[in-house]
């Protein structure tokens, strides 16, 4: 079955996010190992498309998207902290000279 919005295909959850935004998650949120000059213009371009008045409810629409996505899938969530070992502190006694 393919999926349909607005006339675009969405076969994965990062192309519904895409076309629910408007623009691409990588915008936002950066990519693994982009250089100081590739975020620059990334967050360049993400300050000009704020400033658009079509856009102007964007960060709105991402805290509902955030929300819903918490609403429906709590799972995401249910992290177990992991336990750290004890690091024990060196007391320079024990050895022998």
């Amino acid at each position: 079955m393919l999926n349909y919005v607005c006339g675009h295909r969405a076969d994965t959850p990062q192309d519904f996010a895409e076309l629910a935004l408007g623009t691409p998650a990588e915008l936002w949120l950066g990519v693994d190992g982009e250089s100081d000059e590739e975020c620059a213009a990334r967050l360049d371009a993400a300050r000009d498309i704020l400033a658009d008045p079509e856009f102007r409810t964007l960060p709105d629409d991402l805290i509902r998207l955030a929300a819903r996505v918490v609403e429906e899938h709590p799972d995401l969530f249910n992290v177990i902290p992991m336990v750290r070992p004890i690091r024990r502190r060196a007391t320079g006694r024990g050895v022998a000279a």
